[in-house]
């Protein structure tokens, strides 16, 4: 099949996302490019499994590649030696886990330079576009402080009991796996069930996340984002959650 890329205008909705391309079309997902980051429109696609991301210079794209990459929270894993540093976290009244603290910080912590990455998607339109999510209620940041120093950290964006994850980051040793551990454990207590992780790493297989196809992640993306909102701030998470796991 020889698809066009949809071009999206600020009134158009998104294309069905049986339209995006395969991996045999070299770009797995890419689904429409153009539009704007409005809180509207990362509505509108994030309520379909639909996520932004492009890098400097181009225009807005728009993804749902097939397979899935996503974190049943039942299957998430803790080795042995990540199993002693929650049980040291827990016990350790330097280290303090919260989330929502400073969002916009977050995402300029996980858009910082890397030594595995040329640069990064995550650019100033980006993180304007979430800090206006965030005021919305449905983006947010997990974050882990050391002394009151930031170390580690996530930011995701929710919509009923449905999570997507974005981007981590960490400044000492699993720290960022102390913040996504202690986001499983929350999230399990109220009735969530998955994570979507876009794409796959060897970093999030180890953790227990694998693919699934298009059509099954859409369908707990479906029934999940109509569920109650999660409780993110009448309940909210802490160190104390890592307990539960």
């Amino acid at each position: 099949m020889n698809r066009q890329l949809t071009w999206v205008e600020a009134t158009d909705p998104l294309p069905p996302t049986d339209r995006a391309l395969a991996i045999s079309e070299g770009a797995n997902g890419l689904l429409a490019a153009g539009a704007d980051l409005s809180p509207e429109r990362l509505t509108e696609a994030y309520r379909r499994g639909i996520f932004p991301w492009f890098s400097r210079g181009e225009p807005v794209l728009w993804w749902t590649p097939s397979p899935r990459m996503v974190l049943m929270l039942d299957e998430f894993k803790i080795s042995k030696s990540f199993r002693k540093t929650i049980t040291r976290a827990i016990a350790d009244p330097s280290l303090e886990i919260c989330a929502d603290n400073n969002f916009t910080e977050v995402m300029r912590a996980c858009a910082a330079p890397r030594q595995t990455q040329a640069g990064t998607w995550i650019s100033e339109p980006m993180i304007s576009a979430y800090h206006q999510l965030h005021q919305t209620g449905h983006a947010h940041s997990i974050e882990v402080f050391r002394n009151g120093q930031r170390i580690g950290g996530l930011y995701c964006v929710a919509f009923g009991k449905m999570v997507f994850g974005e981007s981590m980051f960490a400044k000492e040793t699993d720290a960022s796996k102390l913040a996504l551990a202690t986001l499983v454990a929350w999230l399990k207590q109220h009735q969530a069930v998955v994570i979507d992780c876009q794409q796959r790493t060897d970093h999030l297989a180890s953790l227990g996340g694998r693919e699934i196809d298009r059509l099954a992640f859409e369908a707990h993306v479906h029934h999940l984002t109509r569920l109650e909102e999660l409780p993110w701030r009448s309940a909210p998470l802490c160190k104390q959650d890592l307990e539960g796991l």
